[in-house]
């Protein structure tokens, strides 16, 4: 029989800062929208949340004699709340768009305004444009429904956005001197450590102003929640480019098609784009290091299979193999905007390695690279349907967490119930690819690669 008491170790609630000893609570307006039975509900037990409503960050339990030592955690559920911490004619409401593009950042923007607006009357919102520098440098645009009501269907931020120009004291200035109350904030891991200087810059200063985060990461590499939006639908367009690259590769002689996908520092897209396409020989990503010359190498590998196949399809992660890959002491150095250290092009390097040595191993033989680069493409799109609803769902989230009197937390998914997190926890989270997990197993199953651990 298994001793299973180890299932029952003690779970901690993430706890989430809140204003109600700052401001006086109110009935939730809910309670007059005609679309929701809010009454009705709250008899049955079913519409507002409480803070006994939480959200289990693991599910799974090891009943072994020895677990994992990590303590479990819960957090507070996300939904609306039978009283709010704002009086909606008094909220000034700034939202911003940070860091790179990501399909779906139009459709939160649109849904926070469409929230406010119509769930909690809410009618001073403002977009900040270009950044965080925009909080100091632009003038805010006052957002309402109907100037937002398509934007769904575009792609790309209409705010505008930018890298750096994170000024702390001038941005928490441009807070206080618009007199905002209500601060959101869309954006990748950088963004988010942001946020938190921010709020903890706001509450030094004594301010009742609520921050949130929305975190936006086309390379689903933010830890804790379940997956950033975007990620779906950029797996979705990624598989067009697999599929293009296939045609060529197939359609030549000894081709190969090399397709280069995003993922910086994990290979999420890269991942399940392989799995959901079949026809990819080969993935490569940031958490394998491989290797091209000698025995169990990449070279060896295709070479095997344009014998067996007469083509060969690669698909690379952009952050893949950047320790191989020669560079001068001026581009280790170098970094962008962000702080963030500067990648040269895997996909560009591993064309031309390619070439040099089909040339020096089979000199005259016919041989081609069909070399794809859709990251423009992919970051540019709007949502597909699955995100839509997924960004619906986070920015409604993030409305009813804000008028309860939350701040200082970020909203997503964990196990598909959606909660709040502290902002903190997630700006030091991660989300690397598990290369020892039973989804890595089947990528390699589907794909026969090797593991290019040198024997």
């Amino acid at each position: 029989m298994v001793d299973i008491s180890n299932l029952f170790k003690p779970i901690y609630l993430k706890e989430v800062p809140h204003l109600s000893h700052h401001v006086q609570t109110r009935p939730n307006p809910l309670d007059h929208n005609p679309y929701f039975d809010t009454l009705q509900l709250e008899e049955e037990g079913f519409f507002y949340l409480t803070q006994s409503d939480v959200v289990l960050g693991h599910i799974g339990n090891d009943p072994s004699p020895s677990p994992s030592p990590s303590p479990r955690y819960a957090y507070h559920r996300a939904g609306p709340r039978k009283h709010i911490c704002f009086d909606p004619s008094h909220v000034r409401v700034a939202i911003v768009t940070c860091g790179g593009l990501c399909p779906g950042i139009n459709t939160v923007i649109r849904e926070l305004v469409v929230g406010l607006w119509h769930l909690y009357g809410v009618r001073h919102i403002f977009g900040v444009t270009a950044g965080y520098r925009g909080f100091y440098s632009t003038h805010p645009l006052p957002l309402n429904p109907n100037l937002v009501q398509h934007w769904h269907t575009i792609g790309g931020t209409l705010l505008q956005t930018s890298r750096g120009g994170f000024d702390l004291s001038k941005i928490v200035d441009a807070i206080q001197n618009h007199a905002f109350n209500q601060v959101y904030i869309i954006g990748g891991d950088g963004t988010m450590r942001g946020a938190v200087k921010i709020f903890d810059e706001i509450r030094h200063r004594e301010l009742d102003v609520a921050v949130v985060g929305i975190p936006k990461t086309v390379d689903n590499d933010v830890g804790i929640i379940d997956r950033s939006f975007g990620f779906q639908t950029a797996v979705e367009m990624a598989l067009q480019a697999i599929s293009a690259a296939h045609v060529e590769a197939e359609s030549a002689v000894n081709g190969i098609g090399l397709v280069k996908l995003m993922g910086r520092s994990t290979g999420h897209i890269a991942l399940h784009a392989t799995l959901s396409s079949r026809d990819v020989d080969c993935c490569l990503i940031p958490e394998i290091d491989f290797y091209l010359e000698g025995e169990g190498g990449l070279f060896q590998f295709l070479d095997q299979r344009l014998k067996e196949n007469g083509h060969a399809l690669l698909v690379v992660a952009e952050g893949a193999g950047q320790d191989i890959i020669p560079r001068t002491d001026s581009q280790k150095e170098e970094r962008d905007e962000s702080g963030n250290p500067l990648f040269l092009d895997v996909g560009v390097w591993l064309k031309s390695e390619l070439n040099k040595w089909w040339a020096r191993e089979h000199p005259g033989e016919l041989f081609t690279v069909k070399y794809i680069d859709p990251t423009y493409m992919i970051r540019a799109v709007h949502a597909n349907a699955t995100d839509n609803l997924y960004c619906t769902l986070l920015a409604h989230s993030a409305v009813h967490g804000v008028m309860a009197g939350y701040t200082g937390f970020v909203t997503g998914p964990i196990n598909g119930n959606y909660a709040y997190i502290p902002l903190e926890d997630v700006a030091r989270a991660n989300n690397p690819v598990d290369t020892k997990d039973h989804k890595w197993s089947w990528v390699r199953s589907v794909t026969n690669q090797p593991d290019f651990v040198r024997r």
